[in-house]
């Protein structure tokens, strides 16, 4: 069986290195002006096929919005309808910088997952989880080049070890591994051809989503009324959250007040009316933030200690000395706030002293890299292989390029965005919190969400932010959300899922056995907090609430401790290789031996998981759970369950019929 199998691969291989079809024709879309701005325009179709949901009368849309400016910008968006009917509109945002929203679409809180069928044979199963259970959801690759994103579409030659795509083509390229260089269609991967502040890829995701709400009316509410949305965003999303939020509401204003100083019309555009923002495991305030690393690596609520107390101490000296991270973070603050208050990304010596501000504060962090474990997860090792990344190399088949409509191949990073932030320095710009704070005061709803797992944004900083977003909030926010205690988040009848402090608006939910992509580990925790925040109900419980005096009781500080789970083994997919790929794979691949199935590295096609199965293609993917597709629970007890204790598991609840055997996958989501 291994030989037939090793001349599929090669067959395999040669069929992956193709280029995109990129006639807009006979990609079969519906292309439409924007009515705020006639020069922007909104190509979209139906991916047929290309994601499952959990209820086959479930609209999808991808498509693309294209932006006019200084450079071409076609930003891509997968909108799926909601199971049941409903108002609530949900963008969800990765973060990166230069990381793609189909990450959290296919691994986390999206409608579906990316199973293996067989060789070459991917199938989309339903979550029972995804976020679409309580929302309309927009998932944007952003900002230009990320993801399916792109300015002009390119021919080239990438490179999987290295992650580096090369202009043009490279057809001769020699290589002891065929698999590790493919042919495709990607963007121009020109650092000037995309936003390099989080500033300014707000205004055009602003653009494209005017476009979108134009396109599809049926999901909005009757003119002149306000479209209301949810803005949650993951990781780097700490600052793209605060940011989106903040400039959407100044052209809310610039609507009325001087419309054609701004290119809109009065009667065409729609006022976004943000009414929660969720921040996951965001990085929202480095200064803040990182002052508590060295405490987190070595006294965190696991027991493992990634260096000495006596390292910690340094590293905490580190950053607060002379021309260390903090004094460095604090002129880069006050230089963009005089020089560069609109985050152009212009002012030369602004972007000089915010990028030594990053250099220095990354160096907070190499002592914890040297104990090979994940930035993301304390309980995983450096290559980490959870979340699973069959999803990139499933977008990149023919089939699901042409469903999809893509003009370009799928990447999960973009180099080119990740460096333009960095050349301007924008993570370390500040002035994230006073715009949470006044979010706050003008009735949003915030909530904070931190697996308590991950290290590169910990919970020890996301919870410091959120007494920070308190205080400067003023008012009872600065005296209550300290004072109330941390509560039970009740997941299900049986399983307490996390911890929560809140006060009116504003929460910091701590979740238990979870680490960077909350909604990877812990689906159903995920879900109900998304649930409680965007319908304005108790996070701990799912109760009504009068959010003028609503509080939360229980102990000041979190202290539940817990063992990490066993450390898992790693899987190396090619793709994503220097994310996934430990040193044994590394060397494996730099002697030219192994074997490619399905994106992922073997020693030898006889370990390939599903080689042992025998498939049946009259069999199909069956459902088994029993659990309500819709529909968010409301606590009316507390279970007696703890963080020290077993997680519910998985709720993917999905078998897979392979022959006679049953595959299950819940443990891969």
């Amino acid at each position: 069986m291994v030989a037939p199998l090793s001349r599929l691969l090669l067959l395999t291989a040669a069929a992956s290195a193709q280029f995109v079809d990129q006639e807009y024709h006979s990609r079969n879309f519906t292309v439409v002006q924007s009515p705020g701005n006639r020069n922007v325009t909104v190509a979209y179709k139906e991916p047929l096929g290309a994601c499952t949901t959990a209820f086959s009368s479930q609209k999808q849309y991808t498509g693309w919005v294209n932006v006019p400016g200084d450079y071409p910008t076609n930003l891509f968006f997968w909108f799926v309808e909601a199971r049941e009917k409903t108002d609530q509109l949900t963008i969800w945002l990765n973060g990166g910088p230069g990381s793609s929203s189909m990450y959290g679409f296919f691994t986390g809180n999206g409608p579906c997952a990316v199973v293996e069928r067989g060789l070459d044979r991917y199938e989309t199963v339903a979550r029972d989880w995804g976020w679409d259970r309580g929302s309309n959801m927009i998932f944007i690759d952003q900002p230009n080049q990320v993801g399916f994103s792109y300015d002009v579409p390119s021919n080239g030659t990438m490179f999987f070890p290295n992650g580096t795509v090369l202009l043009p083509a490279r057809g001769d390229e020699s290589t002891k591994n065929p698999w590790s260089v493919a042919n495709g269609t990607f963007p121009s991967m020109d650092q000037q051809s995309t936003a390099n502040t989080t500033e300014q890829a707000a205004f055009a995701v602003w653009h494209m989503l005017q476009g979108f709400l134009g396109a599809f009316p049926q999901y909005l509410p009757p003119v002149p009324q306000p479209v209301s949305i949810n803005l949650f965003a993951e990781s780097y999303g700490g600052r793209y959250g605060p940011i989106f939020a903040d400039i959407w509401e100044e052209q809310n204003q610039i609507r009325p007040v001087a419309p054609a100083a701004a290119n809109l019309t009065t009667n065409s555009t729609r006022q976004i009316q943000l009414t929660s923002l969720g921040i996951v495991n965001g990085c929202v305030d480095q200064e803040i933030q990182q002052a508590l690393s060295p405490k987190f690596a070595t006294a965190n609520t696991y027991g493992f200690k990634a260096y000495s107390d006596e390292a910690a101490k340094f590293y905490t000296n580190k950053f607060n000395s002379s021309g260390g991270c903090g004094e460095r973070l604090r002129r880069c603050a006050s230089l963009s706030a005089a020089m560069d208050v609109n985050g152009t990304g212009t002012v030369d010596g602004v972007n000089q002293a915010c990028q030594r501000a990053n250099a220095a504060c990354q160096d907070v962090d190499i002592n914890y890299y040297a104990a090979g474990r994940s930035p993301y997860d304390l309980a995983s090792p450096t290559a980490d292989p959870f979340p699973p990344y069959h999803f990139v190399d499933y977008l990149n088949q023919a089939s699901v390029l042409s469903a999809i409509g893509s003009p370009i191949n799928y990447t999960m990073s973009s180099s080119p965005v990740y460096f333009a932030f960095d050349a301007t320095g924008d993570l370390s710009r500040g002035g994230t919190i006073p715009r949470v704070a006044e979010l706050l005061n003008k009735g949003i709803r915030v909530g904070f969400i931190y697996g308590d797992r991950d290290y590169i944004c910990h919970w020890f900083g996301g919870e410091a932010v959120s007494l920070e977003v308190a205080k400067q909030a003023g008012g009872e926010y600065m005296t209550q959300f300290p004072a109330a205690g941390y509560s039970p988040i009740i997941v299900n009848s049986s399983y307490i899922g996390g911890e929560v402090r809140q006060f009116g608006n504003l929460s910091f939910s701590r979740v238990y056995q979870s680490g960077h992509s909350v909604a990877s580990y812990q689906p159903e925790t995920a879900f109900q907090i998304f649930s409680r925040l965007t319908t304005g109900t108790s996070v701990s419980t799912g109760k009504a609430i009068d959010l003028n005096t609503y509080g939360t009781s229980g102990p000041t500080n979190s202290t539940t401790t817990a063992k990490l789970p066993k450390m898992p083994d790693t899987v190396c997919y090619v793709r994503a290789f220097q994310e996934s790929c430990d040193k044994d794979a590394q060397e494996l691949a730099a002697s030219g031996n192994g074997v490619v199935i399905n994106g992922v590295l073997y020693s030898s096609s006889a370990d390939w998981p599903l080689l042992t199965k025998t498939a049946d293609p009259t069999k199909t993917a069956t459902k088994t759970s029993t659990a309500t597709l819709t529909g968010a629970y409301t606590a009316t007890a507390t279970p007696s369950n703890s963080a020290g204790k077993p997680s519910p598991p998985f709720a993917l609840h999905i078998t897979l019929l392979l022959g006679t055997a049953l595959l299950p996958v819940i443990d891969w989501i």
